[in-house]
């Protein structure tokens, strides 16, 4: 299953997702002062940087690379294992059985950390894709954005309910159960968006608040999340434990989407945050790139640079 079958329905939150997004990062690289707005984001900087550490292995979601995915995956695996990659996030399996692709990870050191799943599979064939999951050895299973029927307050609170639910199963069988957000879910809905007189939340922290730490996780998009308005740091802060993972994209001050270390951002700052914000992987992925293998090994390069992810062992090239 591909990940546009999951994806239906996004482009429809492009001109949500940037409507009023200020460049929050816009002088980062090297200063956290381009991390906030003001000082409480900086002291949350302070306070979640102080006692962290980078994740032990880059990632990679695969669906920056599905052009070469879908011609040669065995090659394009290999490649991202010499590239110093040590972990993948899958978005499809491209025809490969779990079993065949566990073989091909397991030769080239590879470990799946993590898969992109669908509303429809976790409604329909969760059991399943949980199967899929314990064979290619992964920690997470992430819903990779809000289906249809969860663009209210209301559908927001009935969706934390099913994946409550969800992720109580998958946490039976040593699996985490995530939300992967974009710059939607960090935009107010809009005012009495609840109807009860109530100002309006953010699509991201109603799931926050109605979902159990015990079942839910959650995977930050560094680009979405600022592209929408807000403060990376300030979620890791204000909800210790629950970022389980993220991905790592970069942003021009005006917006455009980049390769890792060519943008603004201060991943320095944001990827230091260890175990304070839960974080476990960290997940190189650019949504359309010129060059898929040539924007994953830039994006390497620069991470590998900050120190720490040490990979599979293998030195980028």
């Amino acid at each position: 299953m591909k990940r546009r079958d999951f994806l239906s329905g996004l482009a429809g939150l492009g001109a949500a997702g940037l409507a009023g997004a200020g460049d929050l990062l816009a002088q980062a690289r090297g200063n956290r002062s381009g991390l906030s707005r003001g000082p409480a984001s900086l002291e949350a900087a302070d306070r979640v940087t102080a006692r962290s550490k980078h994740p032990e292995r880059w990632g990679v979601q695969l669906y920056t690379v599905r052009d070469r995915m879908a011609d040669d995956v065995r090659g394009t695996l290999e490649a991202v294992a010499g590239m110093g990659y040590g972990e993948v996030e899958f978005a499809g399996l491209f025809d490969w059985t779990p079993e065949q692709m566990r073989s091909l990870l397991d030769d080239l050191d590879l470990r799946a950390a993590s898969s992109h799943v669908g509303m429809n599979v976790i409604r329909g064939e969760w059991a399943s894709a949980l199967d899929a999951a314990e064979i290619l050895g992964q920690d997470l299973i992430v819903l990779p954005s809000l289906p249809g029927d969860a663009r209210t307050a209301d559908g927001l609170r009935a969706l934390a309910d099913e994946l409550n639910r969800a992720g109580e199963v998958a946490r039976k069988r040593g699996l985490h159960l995530g939300f992967h957000n974009h710059g939607f879910e960090v935009t107010p809905l809009g005012s009495d968006a609840g109807g009860d007189g109530t100002p309006a939340s953010r699509p991201l922290d109603i799931l926050l608040a109605h979902t159990d730490p015990a079942f839910v996780s959650f995977q930050l998009d560094l680009f979405w999340t600022v592209d929408g308005g807000a403060d990376p740091l300030a979620y890791f802060d204000a909800h210790p434990g629950r970022f389980l993972s993220v991905h790592v994209k970069d942003r021009t001050p005006e917006g455009r989407m980049v390769d890792v270390g060519s943008g603004t951002m201060d991943f320095r700052a944001l990827l230091t945050v260890g175990d304070a914000a839960g974080m476990r992987h960290a997940f190189v992925e650019h949504d359309r790139p010129e060059d898929s293998m040539t924007s994953i090994r830039n994006s390497i390069r620069h991470l590998r640079g900050l120190g720490g992810g040490s990979g599979s062992g293998a030195s980028p090239r």
